[in-house]
């Protein structure tokens, strides 16, 4: 899918969010990468394999 240059990550990447979104749905809570990503406001992800990427936000810092 990706088109530019320098090309994205590609999906099964470590860094595949930082892929050009081709397409918000910010209503709806989710992108689609030039990956062939979806990626959700959670931080969850669909591949383009049908892999499920639990989310990740993440933890609180500790306050003292």
């Amino acid at each position: 899918m990706c088109q530019h240059t320098p090309r994205c990550p590609s999906a099964d990447s470590p860094d595949r969010e930082a892929a050009h979104v081709v397409a918000a749905y910010p209503e709806q809570g989710w992108s689609l990468l030039c990956n062939a990503v979806l990626l959700f406001e959670d931080t969850g992800e669909l591949l383009p394999d049908g892999q499920i990427i639990a989310p990740h936000r993440p933890l609180a810092a500790a306050t003292a």
